[in-house]
């Protein structure tokens, strides 16, 4: 079955950049900053109670150590301290899972993390040496290092899609620094097509394929909670993905 899922705990104290409580009764699991790129402690908690509340399960969504810019700005790291951050990270969300009495449910890089571990096995190495850690899979973009390394290393691996973000010919989703709104037609017919063709339409102009597992909404868009309603109309359609 496909899933939904979305970033939320995209927040700081009392500044939020999500639709976090109009998403959750439309998504299935949810992937919660843990600090770096955005959140804190008390958003990581509230939004944890309230994915338990909606029977959302969720995972954890580390990301660079750039708060101002997002972490949506590259940095150059080695395998090491690329490690550290997402155990750090993870370690940090999993304390309030525990507290909770819920289990982490997978994990997810964030923004240019997401985008280097795609390009760089040695890198997404490090991620996996966590997600083996907890026992848990790890969510990216098929045909890359993502898949590579987590096939390689025995990581279950859940195949991702992208309907509000751009692709590159390497299959690799393009970061924005501020992400841009998609119109329903637009949206609709992407996800459509991924899930039906196996494809998607690059930012040239050529097609690269895409296997569809789990569809991701960026809260942080106004229309996020609209979008997240075409997607779960599209993947109603054909809950499968192809195989």
């Amino acid at each position: 079955m496909i899933t939904l899922n979305a970033d939320m705990g995209e927040a700081l104290g009392i500044h939020s950049f999500g639709n976090d409580p109009a998403l959750l009764p439309l998504v299935d699991t949810i992937n919660v900053a843990c600090g770096f790129h955005s959140g804190d402690p008390s958003t990581m908690r509230q939004t944890i109670e309230a994915a338990l509340e909606h029977g959302v399960t969720v995972g954890a969504h580390p990301g660079l150590p750039d708060l101002v810019g997002f972490g949506r700005r590259e940095m150059k790291l080695d395998k090491s301290e690329v490690r550290d951050l997402v155990r750090y990270q993870v370690g940090a969300l999993v304390g309030f899972l525990d507290a909770a009495g819920a289990p982490l449910n997978h994990i997810k890089p964030h923004g240019a993390l997401y985008g280097m571990l795609a390009r760089d096995e040695d890198l997404m190495d490090a991620l996996c040496d966590v997600a083996l850690h907890y026992g848990v899979p790890v969510l990216g973009l098929p045909g890359t290092a993502h898949e590579r390394t987590a096939n390689r290393r025995n990581v279950p691996f859940v195949a991702e899609f992208y309907a509000d973000l751009r692709y590159g010919d390497d299959g690799i989703v393009v970061v924005e620094r501020h992400g841009k709104q998609r119109t329903p037609a637009e949206l609709a017919e992407r996800l459509r097509a991924a899930i039906t063709t196996g494809s998607v339409t690059t930012t040239t102009g050529n097609e690269v394929p895409a296997r569809v597992e789990s569809v991701c909404i960026h809260s942080d868009l106004p229309a996020a909670p609209s979008n997240a309603r075409i997607a779960r109309d599209v993947i109603n359609e054909n809950p499968h993905a192809r195989p």
